[in-house]
């Protein structure tokens, strides 16, 4: 498998915060607002959907490693944005600084880690 990705590879998503994903609803909070589970996952998905035009077609990339911190609560209603920075490159690894804020400001970062695999022979392993 060759991969042709250089650092420097942006991804931006947003979500607004709805009942569904607060942290009530995950049961990791009692109070209504954006779950940490939540700003987790969807930091995970911009740092994948931001290489995952570039990877070749039989290849994915899998989440190995999460250093998130939740800085801020964000309220039903609010909208987050996610933005992800490829920082590293080293062989089939991918290495992902990742801001997300709402309107009023930074809510979380995290450092993450993603490994290019072959679908195929991942999903034999299991």
């Amino acid at each position: 498998m060759e991969l042709n990705i250089t650092s420097g590879v942006c991804g931006k998503q947003q979500i607004e915060v709805s009942k569904e994903i607060t942290a009530i609803s995950f049961g990791s909070g009692d109070v209504e607002v954006f779950a940490t589970p939540a700003m987790i996952a969807l930091m995970e998905k911009t740092a994948n959907e931001s290489v995952k035009s570039l990877l070749p077609s039989d290849c994915v990339s899998v989440g190995i490693e999460i250093n998130a911190k939740h800085i801020k609560a964000s309220k039903i209603g609010s909208t987050v944005v996610c933005e992800s920075f490829l920082s590293k490159v080293e062989g089939k690894k991918l290495t992902f600084d990742i801001t997300a804020y709402d309107e009023n400001g930074k809510i979380g970062e995290a450092t993450h880690c993603r490994v290019v695999v072959e679908k195929d022979k991942f999903l034999s392993k299991l």
